[in-house]
């Protein structure tokens, strides 16, 4: 137990760029903080445990694929921390859970991609820092991390296009 409170916190970032939705479009959608299960591919389930405002918890759940005795639930309570609409970031961090996580804290956040003159599309990064976690490397989290948003990024945008 004493090596794992001398081990370093984990720090990593993804970041994802959508090609033609602004910042003021694709804030509402990440501004609805149980909503994370319309974007993010690996969330079966999102919703509002208790509080409101900075007070908020949710619930969020994934099923991974099913072993011969049935499907794996890994779930865990996030709550919001921070919510910023005018500088488009939100910070969360996750309380009871069954992932492993001790100590989890994050934030999301939306900018404009600047080119030429105009505005030309946002990007997202998320970003975290985390106390290690048992059975994975930090490298291991910011790929899933990575992975998560790149297909955050592109339902956000199918969404948008269709709306």
């Amino acid at each position: 137990m004493a090596a794992e409170a001398d081990e370093p916190k984990w720090e990593g970032k993804a970041t994802a760029k959508l090609h033609k939705p602004t910042p003021q479009q694709v804030w509402p959608l990440l501004e609805d903080f149980c909503s994370f299960h319309n974007w993010l591919p690996t969330i079966d389930t999102c919703r509002k445990v208790e509080g409101a405002h900075a007070d908020l918890v949710r619930y969020c759940a994934s099923t991974l694929p099913p072993p011969p005795d049935g499907g794996v639930v890994k779930w865990c309570h996030e709550k919001l921390l921070a919510m910023d609409p005018t500088q488009k970031l939100l910070s969360y961090e996750v309380l009871e859970n069954n992932m492993g996580f001790k100590s989890y804290k994050s934030t999301i956040k939306v900018t404009a991609i600047e080119g030429g003159d105009a505005p030309n599309g946002c990007q997202i990064e998320w970003s975290f820092l985390a106390d290690p976690v048992e059975g994975l490397s930090c490298d291991d989290l910011v790929d899933y991390l990575d992975i998560s948003l790149q297909g955050m990024a592109q339902n956000m945008e199918k969404a948008l296009e269709s709306s």
